[in-house]
């Protein structure tokens, strides 16, 4: 028996095909890469961003404590052109210093339409991820143009374009939140436990996410969860405090402050506005009903398909917004896997027309937000932009307790999902 060489085929060059492939990958990135810093220079914006990054600077070249109100005031006179008034969202740093290190590359950048422009590269990618992944997490199969269809969604629609802008982070804890998802699927428990970690700190975004994923760990007794959550939360606060020994405080201060300041716009004061005859339950007694809601969605989805529990992860999504935290349309992309399900799940439920209802809804959906937007720049009234920050979830709560039957039933028959392909 003859044996290959194969030090012969370590030496081979790239084909043609492959060279083909990465130049044309190269110019692609090149390319969106100028359009962002075309888009950074044009449009104003990007106080998210800005925040994290002015704190990361500040520590690394200034000296400057990015937990105190020389940040804040930087983002502020950025986002509102002056200093925040008394009932105005401060902007003050309230990210672990951890997390404040990973901004450090682009924290090397002085320009900061470059870091912008970078980290949108890296958003847009991470919005594909979101969508892709969604696919995933449905197990269902859609045709190409369906795909397609939902990759272009998930790029142009109002909210993933606010958060592009403004460069919020909710577009990679979005992205981590589906991670995590597979991993608990593929019993990868110990990464999902990590991953879990470095999301454990936004928690206007993804409360409930973690109240969940952690209900699901312990019901199912999945304690690899926690050991990597363990490995990560010594490794990352070791690292901390070497660096900055005294973060601790003034991290604790920051969300302090963020937090009192934020309470003008929680999801019951402005349910108050909207509605000023109407004696509106506090947000206390909102979040009570609504974390009830949940867990009992949980106790039900711990021992069921998959399918079932991504069904009761989104819905956790599309419920954090009315648990009293500060609710900005930008974190409204986290509603995105929802949507992509409830979508595939139409095509799924109307076999016949299948193609035509989907297509429907994905288009009206897009429409819908962006009517939103119209009214808001085109009329002084405020309740317009009130409806945009409570409106999204209300309608994704909906839309996913409207498919609920077809997501947490059992996985059809083999013969059945031959039939509905065709």
């Amino acid at each position: 028996m003859a044996f290959q060489d194969i030090r012969k085929k370590s030496r081979q060059f790239l084909s043609p095909t492959d060279v083909a492939f990465i130049l044309g990958a190269l110019i692609v990135v090149a390319a969106l890469l100028a359009l962002n810093i075309h888009l950074a220079r044009t449009y104003q914006g990007g106080e998210w961003l800005f925040l994290r990054w002015s704190g990361a600077r500040a520590f690394l070249f200034e000296r400057i404590e990015p937990y105190g109100s020389t940040i804040a005031q930087r983002v502020q006179i950025l986002a509102y052109g002056r200093e925040a008034y008394l009932n105005e969202y401060p902007y003050a740093l309230n990210d672990p210093f951890y997390l404040v290190l990973l901004y450090t590359p682009l924290a090397l950048f002085s320009d900061f339409t470059i870091a912008r422009a970078i980290w949108m590269l890296f958003s847009q990618a991470a919005l594909i991820g979101i969508v892709a992944l969604s696919l995933r997490l449905s197990e269902l199969e859609p045709p190409r143009w369906m795909i397609v269809s939902l990759i272009g969604f998930g790029l142009f629609n109002y909210f993933s374009l606010q958060s592009l802008l403004s460069n919020s982070p909710t577009i990679f804890l979005t992205f981590l939140y589906l991670a995590i998802l597979l991993a608990l699927r593929s019993y990868s428990d110990e990464i999902a436990g990590t991953l879990l970690f470095l999301v454990a700190y936004q928690w206007e975004v993804g409360a409930l996410f973690f109240l969940f994923v952690v209900i699901f760990a312990i019901a199912n007794r999945r304690w690899g969860v926690f050991a990597g959550f363990g490995m990560a939360l010594v490794v990352l606060f070791i690292v901390s405090f070497l660096v900055n020994p005294g973060w601790a405080v003034s991290y604790a201060s920051a969300v302090l402050f963020d937090w009192s300041r934020g309470m003008d716009y929680t999801f019951g004061i402005t349910l108050a506005y909207i509605f000023p005859n109407v004696v509106m339950p506090p947000d206390t007694w909102i979040a009570v009903l609504v974390g009830i809601l949940l867990f009992v969605e949980a106790l039900r989805a711990v021992n069921s398909p998959f399918r079932h529990v991504a069904w009761t992860a989104f819905l956790a999504m599309a419920l954090n917004p009315m648990m009293g935290f500060a609710i900005f349309p930008t974190n409204h992309v986290v509603l995105l896997p929802a949507i992509v399900l409830v979508i595939l799940l139409m095509r799924e439920r109307w076999r016949n027309r299948r193609s035509v209802v989907s297509a429907v809804a994905l288009i009206v959906i897009f429409v819908l937000s962006y009517g939103l937007y119209y009214q808001i720049i085109n009329s002084p009234d405020r309740l317009y932009s009130d409806l945009m920050k409570i409106l999204p979830p209300i309608f994704t709560l909906a839309c996913l307790y409207w498919m609920r039957w077809w997501a947490v039933r059992p996985p059809r028959l083999w013969a059945d999902q031959f039939g509905a392909r065709k």
